[in-house]
């Protein structure tokens, strides 16, 4: 099983469109968020910044509209902003919490 999860995950970039997946049930707690995989029963929490970033995957998103709104709300280097984006993008595409969608790729 661990192996077809790993071959459905796609690389992400920013041009890489994301949005939270459906089987999961979040809410807002004073800013930061809880989230439950209904899959696996696993409850994940998000801080403030990924409580926002959260909030924006309610629809599909590019990375780089994401990265983008981050660094008006922010004060972030753009490199960096984009580089932990991406991190925090993968670890919840890891744990089944988001979809993304490669639509440039070949």
């Amino acid at each position: 099983m661990k192996s077809k999860e790993a071959s459905q995950m796609s690389e992400i970039s920013c041009g890489s469109v994301v949005v939270v997946a459906k089987d999961q049930v979040s809410c807002d707690l004073d800013g930061e968020a809880a989230i439950l995989n209904l899959n696996d029963g696993m409850y994940y929490g998000l801080d403030e910044v990924g409580a926002r970033i959260w909030s924006l995957l309610s629809e599909p998103i590019t990375v780089s509209r994401i990265r983008d709104q981050l660094e008006r709300e922010y004060d972030v280097d753009s490199d960096r902003c984009e580089k932990d984006l991406v991190k925090l993008l993968n670890q919840l595409q890891d744990a089944g919490l988001i979809e993304v969608r490669n639509e440039g790729a070949a």
